[in-house]
């Protein structure tokens, strides 16, 4: 049985939360479909609907590719999660404390993220770390928001990868540790203040340059060397014509 585009688009997404598609891998079509077992056109649709989601590019004569996002855009990233992930928590706090079944939940997520840091697994710690947010989402209730965010949480993951974050996974798993504790006391503010002061860190990891000039190698590249200023051949002017003093007909008769 083949495989269907919702669920290769799925494994494209965990692929990239485990970082083990890194920005700008190719995406060939051919190569997919016989991965899968499926048909080119299957794999157009996944890719297809991964390229609405932000996650896939493509080229029209290049293919498609994992997005590479600008710092403009890992900017954006992270604002659209603190808006999501702050606004769930704020709004779960009108109605109380999480229910037993969601705190069992978000506590079992975490054992398998404290799992993972004693692993060799980076991947699956990787995938974790970043699933935790879909989990919450889900536990607070917003399962449209969890999808969001699970896109989200995979363009952060190319952006950690892209620009080398050097953030933590122990403090990583140990934020996420105080966000569930503070829920399940339903202390929903020190929860969202919280979770501001994580995504926060995360961002602040990243290794974003200043923005550097475009045309600064290729100027420097094309700069002239001072030491031929004083060798420049100068143009000799053309001599008139011994054998014919009318240059005024001669030009003439050219043109």
């Amino acid at each position: 049985m083949s495989t269907s585009a919702s669920e290769i688009s799925a494994r494209i997404v965990e692929a990239v939360m485990a970082q083990k598609l890194a920005p700008g891998s190719r995406l060939g079509e051919q190569q997919l479909a016989m991965l899968f077992d499926c048909s080119r056109t299957i794999v157009r649709e996944a890719l297809t609907r991964l390229a609405a989601r932000g996650i896939v590019t493509v080229s029209a004569r290049r293919g498609w590719f994992v997005i590479e996002p600008s710092q403009e855009e890992a900017r954006e990233a992270f604002e659209a999660r603190r808006v999501i992930e702050l606004g769930l928590i704020r709004s779960a706090g009108t109605t109380g404390k999480l229910d037993k079944k969601a705190l069992r939940q978000l506590k079992a997520h975490l054992q398998r993220e404290k799992a993972a840091l004693k692993e060799s697994d980076v991947g699956n710690r990787s995938f974790l770390l970043g699933d935790f947010h879909v989990c919450l989402a889900e536990c607070l209730g917003n399962t449209l928001l969890a999808d969001t965010l699970r896109d989200f949480t995979a363009r952060t993951t190319l952006i950690a990868m892209l620009y080398q974050s050097t953030h933590d996974a122990v403090q990583s798993c140990e934020d996420h540790v105080q966000i569930v504790a503070a829920l399940e006391r339903g202390d929903h503010a020190a929860a969202e203040a919280l979770m501001a002061t994580h995504i926060g860190t995360v961002q602040s990891a990243l290794r974003v340059q200043a923005p550097t000039d475009p045309l600064a190698q290729l100027r420097d590249a094309l700069a002239p060397l001072q030491n031929t200023a004083s060798t420049k051949p100068k143009r000799r002017k053309p001599s008139p014509s011994t054998n014919d003093p009318d240059s005024s007909t001669y030009l003439g008769a050219l043109l």
